[in-house]
């Protein structure tokens, strides 16, 4: 999946249609494909990541978020259809993670320390399915989990107030040429 750090309405509006399309439609046309040979022979694993975005709703990032809240959804509803089937389903909700995520969307976090090695999700995503009856979702490491919850706290509007704060792109201080 991709995603930008950027206005809505200043996104371009062919990048929108193709981070729907990535982020969504091909998710669901390759489930689509594999699950029903899964449940036929009653072994198959899925795993979809979403995000810890799918938590809340993100200004300037507005697309990446809801696209994710549709991948946490999705998996959580396929996981209650399967779940006597034998097929594991699993939605991942890692947070900023050591991937080339960032550079192919153009942007840079500006969380550092906070960053997750892709190591860390990877190990987060086999100890849920080594469980003989894993959950639907996991979260991958403690500050994403606290960062996942912390909406139940607050007002929905509190949140995404506070999430524009974080997530507004820094203005360029650099001259033009």
């Amino acid at each position: 999946g991709f995603g930008q750090a950027i206005s809505f309405i200043d996104e371009d509006p062919q990048s929108v249609i193709d981070e729907v399309t990535v982020n969504i439609a091909t998710l669901v046309e390759l489930t689509h494909s594999f699950l029903p040979a899964m449940v036929d022979r009653k072994d198959g694993v899925v795993i979809n990541i979403a995000s810890t975005a799918a938590f809340q709703s993100l200004p300037y990032m507005a697309v990446y978020g809801a696209t994710k809240a549709f991948v946490l959804s999705f998996t959580e509803a396929l996981w209650g259809e399967t779940r006597e089937s034998g097929v594991k389903v699993l939605a991942v909700c890692p947070g900023p993670t050591e991937t080339e995520f960032f550079e192919a969307g153009g942007s840079s976090p500006a969380l550092g320390r906070f960053i997750r090695k892709r190591e860390h999700v990877m190990e987060t995503t086999f100890k849920e399915l080594a469980k003989p009856k894993p959950r639907a979702a996991v979260i991958d490491g403690g500050l994403n989990k606290l960062t996942a919850i912390s909406s139940r706290f607050f007002t929905r509007t509190f949140a995404i107030k506070l999430s524009g704060k974080i997530m507004k792109p820094k203005k360029s201080t650099s001259a033009p040429k």
